[in-house]
C-alpha cells in the first residue's frame, strides 16, 4: 500500500468553502481564477484550501460519477497533496460515493487506473509549476478528460455554492496499489525480445518519474543513471519543468560526462518527457514524435496518427512515408483525445512533449514514449543524434511567447501582410503556409500572449520569416 491519504470525518460542512476566503461571492471569484480550461490549478492555502477541496470533491462526485461507480484519487509528491487529496476524498464520500485511493502516482498512472477500472479520477498535481502551487486533473470513467465545457465548468459552479449536507451513508475508502500493473502495461508497447542494452541518464526533477521509472525498467537491459529521483515537492535541485533550458543543464552535463546514448527529462507529474542526445543537445519533441510514429507504424501498418498543428512537417511526412494516415488537429489534450476517439488513431503527437496512445486509453504518457524511444536507439545500435538525423530536415523557431496589447489587432496585421503570400488556415489561431515555410500564430488560453511557431527548410529562411513576424507584432 503506497497511500498515506487519510480519511477525515464522514460528514462535510454545508457552509461556503474556502476557509477564511469568506462570502460565496469571494469563493466564486477564487474558483474563477483556479479553474482553468483543462484543470484546476492555484496557490496552496491562499487559493487551494481544504474546505474548497471538499466542496470540489462533492461537486465532482455529483457531476462525474454514475450509479454504482467509485472515484479514483492519486497524488504527486508535493507536501500539500496528501491533505488536499484527503479533503477532496471527504467531499466525494459525502455524496455516498466510494473512493479508491491509489496513493503516490504519476498522472498517466491515474489515467490508466481510470481506464482500467472504469471510474472517474482525480490526480492532485501542479505538473511543472513551482512548489507553492497544486491542482487537480480530472477524468470521467474510462479516462475521458474533463474540460471547462465538458463538466469542469459545472463542477466549479456547484462548488461555489458550498458543500451540501452529507448523505446518510457516506462512501467507503479503499487503498489499491496499481504501480506494478501500470509498469507492466507500459512494457507492452515495446518488443522486449533481444532488446540490446542501452545506457540512459534520467532527470526526474524530484518528481514522480523518480518513483515510477525504476518499476518500469526493472529487469530490462536499460542502464539508468538517475538524477534527482528523491521525491521532494520543494524541488531543491531545479524546477521540474524541462521546457526551460536552464532545467536541462544537469542532465546535459551528466550525459556528456558519462557517455550515455541519450538523456530523458520528465516534468513533475511525469506525463511529459523531453530528450537530449549523446552530445547533450536538446531534441525537438516533433523529432521524438516522428521516431515513435515510425516504430508504431512498423508494427501496425496503415493506422491513423494525429499531429497537432505546431508539429514539424517532418511528423506528417514520416507518417505518410511509413504508409500511415496523418491527420492534423488543434492544440490541446481534450481536442486530441476526442479526435482520436473519432478517427480510431493509434497515436498522437503534441509538440509540447505530450504523446498519446490508443492502447493507453487514448491518454498521454511520458514513460511509454520514453520506452519506445529507448527501444529505437537500442535496435539501431546508435546514439540518439544519429537515430533522429533522418527526421531532422527543417529549421524551427521554437515556440515564442509575444506579449501584445490587442491580440485581435496584432493577428489582423499579420493576416493583412500575408493575405496574398500563402494559404491561411484558421483551425487554431492562424496557420500560414508560404513558399519559404510556415508559421502558426495563436492566442494563449491563459496569458496575454500570442504564441508563434515558425519553420522553414533552412535556418536562414526560418530567421527571415520569424523576424518579419516579430517586426509586425512589435508594439501591437
Amino acid at each position: 500500500m503506497v497511500s498515506d491519504v487519510p480519511s477525515s470525518a464522514d460528514t462535510s460542512p454545508s457552509s461556503p468553502p474556502g476557509g477564511s476566503t469568506g462570502s460565496t461571492e469571494a469563493v466564486a471569484e477564487v474558483l474563477s481564477r483556479i479553474v482553468k480550461a483543462y484543470d484546476v490549478r492555484g496557490m496552496v492555502d491562499t487559493e487551494l484550501t481544504e474546505e474548497l477541496m471538499t466542496a470540489l470533491g462533492a461537486a465532482a462526485a455529483e457531476v462525474l460519477v454514475g450509479p454504482g461507480e467509485r472515484f479514483i484519487i492519486g497524488r504527486d509528491m508535493r507536501p500539500s497533496s496528501p491533505r488536499l487529496a484527503a479533503a477532496f476524498a471527504d467531499g466525494v464520500r459525502s455524496r455516498g460515493v466510494g473512493v479508491t485511493d491509489i496513493g503516490l502516482a504519476s498522472t498517466d498512472q491515474v489515467t490508466f487506473a481510470s481506464g482500467e477500472l472504469g471510474y472517474a479520477s482525480a490526480m492532485f498535481t501542479a505538473s511543472h509549476n513551482p512548489a507553492g502551487y497544486n491542482g487537480i486533473k480530472l477524468n470521467r470513467a474510462g479516462a475521458v478528460p474533463v474540460a471547462i465545457d465538458t463538466g469542469l465548468g459545472e463542477i466549479r459552479d456547484r462548488a461555489a455554492q458550498g458543500t451540501p449536507p452529507a448523505v446518510a451513508t457516506p462512501g467507503d475508502i479503499e487503498q489499491q496499489d496499481l504501480t506494478s500493473a501500470f509498469a507492466a502495461h507500459v512494457r507492452t508497447f515495446v518488443d522486449l525480445a533481444g532488446l540490446p542494452p542501452v545506457r540512459v541518464a534520467v532527470d526526474a526533477g524530484n518528481g514522480m518519474a523518480g518513483y515510477l521509472w525504476p518499476h518500469v525498467v526493472e529487469g530490462l537491459p536499460i542502464e539508468t543513471q538517475p538524477l534527482f529521483f528523491e521525491l521532494d515537492g520543494s524541488f531543491p535541485n531545479h524546477p521540474a519543468n524541462p521546457l526551460e533550458p536552464a532545467n536541462l543543464v544537469d542532465l546535459q552535463d551528466e550525459v556528456r560526462r558519462g557517455g550515455y546514448a541519450l538523456g530523458l527529462a520528465f516534468d513533475g507529474d511525469a506525463d511529459r518527457v523531453f530528450a537530449v542526445d549523446e552530445r547533450g543537445e536538446p531534441v525537438s519533441s516533433s523529432l521524438i514524435g516522428a521516431v515513435v510514429a515510425d516504430r508504431l507504424l512498423a508494427a501496425h501498418p496503415g493506422e491513423t496518427i494525429l499531429h497537432n498543428l505546431i508539429c514539424s512537417r517532418t511528423v506528417r511526412e514520416t507518417i505518410e512515408a511509413a504508409g500511415g494516415i496523418a491527420i492534423r488537429t488543434r492544440v490541446g489534450h481534450s481536442f486530441i483525445k476526442a479526435r482520436m476517439a473519432e478517427t480510431g488513431a493509434i497515436y498522437a503527437v503534441e509538440h509540447s512533449g505530450h504523446f498519446y496512445f490508443r492502447d493507453n486509453h487514448r491518454a498521454d504518457s511520458g514513460v511509454i514514449a520514453a520506452l519506445v524511444l529507448i527501444e529505437a536507439v537500442g535496435r539501431a545500435g546508435l546514439p540518439l543524434s544519429q537515430v533522429v538525423a533522418p527526421y531532422d530536415r527543417y529549421a524551427a523557431s521554437g515556440e515564442l511567447n509575444i506579449e501584445v496589447a490587442d491580440a485581435e489587432a496584432a493577428q489582423r496585421a499579420v493576416e493583412d501582410a500575408f493575405a496574398d503570400r500563402g494559404e491561411i488556415d484558421r483551425e487554431d489561431g492562424m496557420t500560414v503556409v508560404t513558399d519559404d515555410g510556415w508559421f502558426n500564430l495563436r492566442p494563449s488560453n491563459t496569458e496575454p500572449f500570442l504564441r508563434l511557431n515558425a519553420e522553414a527548410e533552412t535556418p536562414e529562411a526560418m530567421r527571415r520569416l520569424r523576424d518579419e513576424l516579430l517586426a509586425l507584432l512589435d508594439d501591437r
